[in-house]
Parts: C-alpha cells; structure tokens; sequence
C-alpha cells in the first residue's frame, strides 16, 4: 500500500506530507483545487516522464517521495533480479533539477526509470474517467481474460517465443533474398573463377616474364656488355683480376714485416676471389643470354593473357587476381552453405511455429473457459449498481487455420447492451457516460479480486452517475478496499461518505501566490465537507444532517 506521499516543489505544491490509510481513501475539493496535481506527482514516482515546467520554484529541485509497504506482494524475486536491497518499507524517491535533469531512487539506491515503470506496475493501478475509453480496446479486452483466466506466465512465455519466431522469419527471409541475389549471379562467378583458376596464375609470375622478356629481346645489348665486363676482368693490359693477383704478390712478400700488411693482403686477396666469381658468373649469363623468338613468343601470349585478366576486372597486378579468385571461391561456396542454412532455418523456424501453434490453443481454452464466469460476474454487478437489464457479452473467435499473431490465435470483442430486448452491439456505440463508468467499475472490482495489486486510484470514474447508484458504486468500491487499498478522487458525497480517510484538497493564496493544500479531515470537518457536497458552499441544517446520515454518525 501506499502509506505517504511527500511532495516539494512541484506544480502549485510547495511542500505536501500524506499519510494514507489502509481500505477506501477519499479525495475531494472544489474544481481545480489540484486534484489532479496529485496524481501527476504520483504519477512522477510511478514512472512518468516530466520537465522543468514542473517546477513551482524554477531555482530548486522538485522531489516526489512514496513510501510503500510491500511485505505482502512477493517482491522479493524482482529485487534480487535487479540487484537491488529488499525492503518491506520501500521508498521511491523521483528528483528534477532546474536544469532538467531526472535522478530516481530505490530505497537510496539510483534506478532507471525502466525499472521504476516495471516495480510500479506491481504497486499502484491509476484509472481515470478517461481509462473508462480503454475498455472498447481490443488489446484491453483480451489482456483482461488472460487476467482473469490467470494466464500471466503463459502469455509472457508466448510473447517471449513469438519474439523469437519473429526474428527467425526476419533472418530467414533475409537469407533467402540474399541467396536468390548470389544464385542470379551464380553462372557469372562461377565462369569468372574457372577462367582464373584455369589460368594457373603464380603469385609474382608477371614481374618475372616481364623481367625475361626485357632480357630477351635485348640479348644482343646484353651479350655485348657481358664481353666487355669479361674482358676488363680478365683479358685487357689493365685486368682487374691480373691487377688484384700482382697486388696479391707484393702483399704476401710484406706481410712478415708488419701485421697490417697481412690485414691488407688478406682484404685484397678477398677481392680478387669476388672478382673471379664475378668473372665465372658473367660468363653463365653471357652463355645463357641468346636470342629466341619462340621463347619471346610463349613469354609475350602469356603476359598478354595476364594483360586482358587484369584490364577484365580492373585489377593492376597477379596478386590482386588470385585475391580476387580466392574471393570468388568463398562466394561460391558461400552459395553452397547458406543454401545448407536455410534449409536448418527453417526447420528451426517450424519447430517454433509448432510450439506457438500449441501454446496459443492453450491460452486460447483457458480464454474460453473463462468467458461465461466473467459474463456471470459483470452481470452480478451491474444488477448491483442498478442495471437490472444490462448485459456483457464476450464475442470469441478464432484465426484461421495456422495463422497466429502476437496475442495468439483469438479474436475478442466485447459487445453490450444496457436494455432488455436491444442488440447486443459494440461498447462505445451504446453505453452512455455513466453506464461506461459502471461497466467499467464493475470489470475493476472484478480483476482486483484475483490480482495481488496493493493501491487503486480512481480518478473521478463516478462520472455522469448519482443519486442512489452513487451509492451502489461507493458500495462497490467499499468492496474492492477490503481486499486493496483505494483512493478515490471523488465529486460525489455517496461515495465520499463511505471513505476510512477523507482528504480535502483546497487552495491557498499566501503573499500573492497560490498553493494547492491538502489536509486530512477529522470527524467534525467531514461533515462539514460532505454537506457542502450535497447543498454548496454555505450547507444548510438539512444538508448537515444529511451528512451525518450519509457518515452514520
């Protein structure tokens, strides 16, 4: 339950500090007082977004605290799967700084608000008149048999695999398409790779022939200049190596003489033996270097094929052919594997299916099974609140044959009418203002029965009823708050009276500006209220006695 209520700043609230009862808590006050005021700020703790405009004071924060007993509602799960400290006294606290920023607490521990919305869900239920609307909603309609028909952990499961078929079929239809795409192609990729493959390309090869082919068809320039190195090695007046030789000579007849000689003669001696290998190897490559057509031939169809590969696909050397045939390789095989993938998605994806097809008929029996005891039950009800001949009709049907969608397989749609004889037809298109709110009232204190929710407010949900079913309706939720706290935003002294606690909301002008004050009233000033209710600002002896009639007192 929600035990207090402290506001700062917020609005026309300057400081505020409730403390609510256990049963039915009644909240009156004339029009614009700030009824509402209050449930924005309760709604600020519960999760809802919110700015500066906010801020009563534009220099000071705004702080919204609710404390909350819990011990009864088997929160333990959810705070241990949050990591968060368990408290059967749990205080929210929601902070707004004037410059916009938004802090939220857990009993001092800094949350998100996803985990605020998400334990709030679990703490306080806020209707309005306007939520009376919702009722036409299909969505409304089959989340309120799932709730009756207890089909919480069935529904979750569900929603869960649902999720997870949908992004099967996503990856599914993605691979297919992608594939379709790529076997297009197939023909094309796979004459593009043989060509290459088929062309037994080397790593390096094109610089090599390019190197041979600037060799042979320059043999002759070669083969001379090889002659001419040959000669001043070995067989001109100034030979380097008869030169190096007689040097060698000199040294090794001096080298006794002084150890830097030998130094010499051994670095000389080195030289000359270089220059002879130099020697030797001119003359292999003199022998080897011959004109050869044929061979200038073979080497120029060879390059002129890696020459028409590379100008084929844009590409500048070998080595970015063989990438590019290595890339075409993967592709292919690619086509291959992903045609293997498919095949694996889709059974995966018709496993799922089967489940869901399975799960839904299951959720969809404990919906039907539901239907009459909810009818039963709202009809009970509306007898209650003075409409004898009212009736709520659940319509069910199903999808067809294999077809399913994120609720499952069911189709649900309330249908009513207020008088005996007439149509059943759609909520929104015959029920007036105040049987909207009766009918609405009634399907409320149904589903509170069965949920473990601690707080209700309703907010003004008496609309457009009086008289005597302003008491049925006070009756009713006089019912709902043996079993759950209730507060109530009232305009009606029938439902006013039969309140534990009674706050009046009212307005203040203090130095030229106004507040919304909220007090909590004892047994002298209920009356009082309550008479005003009833005859207007000045009550009359008969509207004071009245009251206490309406209050047993």
């Amino acid at each position: 339950m929600l035990a207090r209520l402290v506001i700062q700043n917020y609005v026309l609230i300057d400081t505020l500090d409730i403390h609510f009862s256990l049963g039915l808590n009644i909240v009156t006050g004339e029009t614009g007082a700030g009824k509402s005021i209050l449930l924005g700020a309760l709604g600020l703790i519960l999760g809802q977004r919110a700015d500066t405009s906010v801020l009563l004071n534009k220099e000071k924060k705004c702080i919204i605290e609710g404390e909350f007993n819990i011990d009864e509602y088997n929160l333990e799960g959810y705070f241990e799967a949050n990591n968060l400290d368990y408290e059967s006294t749990t205080i929210i606290r929601r902070e707004i700084s004037p410059e916009g920023k938004s802090r939220t607490f857990l009993n001092d521990t800094p949350v998100t608000l996803n985990i605020l919305k998400d334990l709030s869900a679990n703490l306080v239920d806020i209707h309005s008149q306007h939520e009376n609307l919702s009722i036409n909603n299909a969505a409304f309609q089959l989340s309120y048999l799932d709730a009756f028909a207890k089909n919480g952990a069935l529904v979750k499961e569900y929603k869960e695999l649902y999720v997870t078929f949908g992004k099967l079929k996503i990856t599914l239809d993605n691979k297919i398409a992608e594939n379709d795409r790529l076997v297009k192609d197939v023909d094309y990729f796979q004459f593009q790779f043989n060509e290459l493959n088929e062309a037994n390309l080397v790593q390096g090869e094109q610089t090599e022939l390019e190197q041979k082919l600037a060799a042979l068809n320059n043999a002759e320039a070669i083969r001379s200049g090889l002659e001419r190195i040959n000669y001043l090695l070995n067989e001109g007046e100034n030979s380097l190596v008869l030169e190096g030789n007689e040097i060698v000579k000199i040294l090794s007849t001096l080298t006794r003489f002084n150890t830097k000689f030998s130094e010499l003669f051994e670095r000389i001696n080195s030289v000359v033996i270089e220059l002879k290998d130099i020697s030797n190897e001119v003359d292999e490559l003199k022998d080897e270097t011959t004109f050869n057509p044929s061979q200038i031939e073979v080497i120029n169809e060879r390059l002129n094929h890696i020459y028409h590969l590379e100008q084929k696909h844009r590409l500048n050397t070998v080595d970015e052919l063989l990438s590019l045939q290595e890339s075409l390789r993967i592709k292919l095989e690619g086509i291959n594997s992903m045609e293997d993938e498919i095949i694996e998605l889709k059974k995966e994806l018709a496993k799922v299916e089967e489940k869901l097809i399975a799960l839904a008929n299951k959720i969809s029996q404990s919906r039907v099974k539901v239907i009459p005891q909810i009818e039963k039950k709202v009809k009970e009800l509306l007898n209650d609140l003075m409409m004898n001949n009212a009736v709520l009709k659940i319509n069910h049907e199903v999808l067809p044959n294999g077809l399913f969608n994120a609720t499952g397989i069911d189709k649900i749609r309330f249908l009513f009418s207020a008088n005996k004889g007439v149509e059943y037809q759609e909520i929104q298109k015959v029920a007036s203002g105040g049987e909207l709110s009766r009918l609405t009232l009634c399907l409320k204190a149904i589903i509170a029965q069965l949920m473990s929710l601690p707080t209700i407010v309703f907010d003004e949900i008496d609309s457009g009823v009086s008289g005597e079913v302003a008491n049925k309706v006070g009756n009713v939720m006089q019912t709902i708050s043996t079993k759950h706290q209730v507060i109530t935003i009232t305009h009606l002294p029938q439902i006013a009276s039969k309140g534990e606690s009674h706050f009046w909301v009212y307005k203040e002008v203090k130095n030229n500006k106004t507040f919304t004050r909220m007090k909590r009233l004892n047994e002298e000033e209920r009356i009082i209220e309550i008479a005003k209710m009833l005859s207007g600002e000045k009550p009359t002896s008969i509207a004071m006695e009245n009251a206490k009639e309406l209050l047993n007192v």
